[in-house]
C-alpha cells in the first residue's frame, strides 16, 4: 500500500488555470495536461500530479506560446480538473463537496481499477441528481481509524461525468452509496434506494471465544492426527 502518493492509470485532462496561480487570476482559462499520480490527505479532496503538454499553444485563441509544456504541478485539486473530453464548452466549476462528497481518509492509499465495471457508463447521484459518467479507477483508503472502521469507511471511484449539462466533463470521486454500475449484458440496473445499512461489525476468525480454545479445532489442518 503507498503512502501520500501513488501512480494512477493517467489520462489527459485540462486544468483551470486560475489554480496555478493562487487563483488570483486566469479564471476562465486553462492549460492542458497528463494526469500521472494521485495524493491522499486526510480531510482533504483528492490531488492530482499533473505534467503539462504545452497542447494550449496549438489552440488560435492562444499567444504565449509554449511556456508550460514538460512544466508539473504537484497535488493539483479534483475540482481543478477538466476531461480531454471535446465538448463544446469547459465545464462550469464545482464545489468540493460536489466533487467529492467525502474526503480522503487516510495518507495510506491503494488504486486500483475495478475491470469488471469499465465498460459501461455509471450513474453518479451529485445534489439530488443522477448523471451518466466514464468509470476511471478508484481510490482506497486504510491504516487510519476513519479508514478501518466498517461503519466509516468510504472508498473513492474516480468519474469523468457525461451528458451533465454544464458539469459534462468535470472529474468527480463519489463513494459507492452515489454510485450505481450499469451493464444490460450482464444484469438489469435496478431503481431506487436499495434496503442497505452500513455494517457495525467486524469479521475475523477468532471472534469466536469456543472456537478459539479448541486447541484441535484450530490446528486441524492435514498434518493432524486422527484419532
Amino acid at each position: 500500500m503507498a503512502y501520500l502518493y501513488n501512480n494512477i492509470p493517467h489520462f489527459k485532462c485540462w486544468v483551470r488555470r486560475e489554480y496555478t496561480h493562487n487563483h488570483e487570476k486566469y479564471h476562465g482559462e486553462f492549460i492542458h495536461a497528463m494526469a500521472v499520480g494521485v495524493t491522499t490527505m486526510p480531510t482533504r479532496c483528492l490531488s492530482f500530479h499533473v505534467i503539462f503538454t504545452g497542447e494550449e499553444s496549438n489552440c488560435e485563441d492562444w499567444d504565449e506560446g509554449n511556456i508550460h509544456g514538460g512544466a508539473m504541478w504537484a497535488r493539483m485539486p479534483i475540482t481543478g480538473l477538466v476531461a480531454d473530453t471535446l465538448v463544446e464548452d469547459f465545464a462550469k466549476p464545482m464545489s468540493v463537496h460536489d466533487a467529492q462528497p467525502w474526503d480522503c481518509s487516510s495518507h495510506n492509499n491503494a488504486v486500483y481499477v475495478i475491470d469488471r465495471a469499465t465498460p459501461c457508463p455509471w450513474l453518479a447521484k451529485i445534489d439530488g441528481k443522477i448523471f451518466p459518467a466514464k468509470y476511471m479507477f478508484t481510490v482506497d483508503y486504510a491504516e487510519n481509524e476513519i479508514a478501518d472502521d466498517p461503519a466509516q469507511h468510504k472508498s473513492s471511484h474516480v468519474l469523468e461525468l457525461l451528458d451533465a449539462g454544464e458539469w459534462t466533463g468535470n472529474i468527480v470521486a463519489l463513494p459507492n452509496n452515489r454510485v450505481r454500475v450499469t451493464h444490460p449484458a450482464w444484469f438489469v440496473t435496478g431503481e431506487g434506494a436499495p434496503d442497505f445499512r452500513p455494517s457495525q461489525h467486524i469479521h475475523y476468525s477468532k471472534s469466536d471465544l469456543d472456537y478459539t480454545l479448541d486447541v484441535n479445532r484450530v490446528f486441524d489442518n492435514l498434518y493432524a492426527e486422527e484419532e
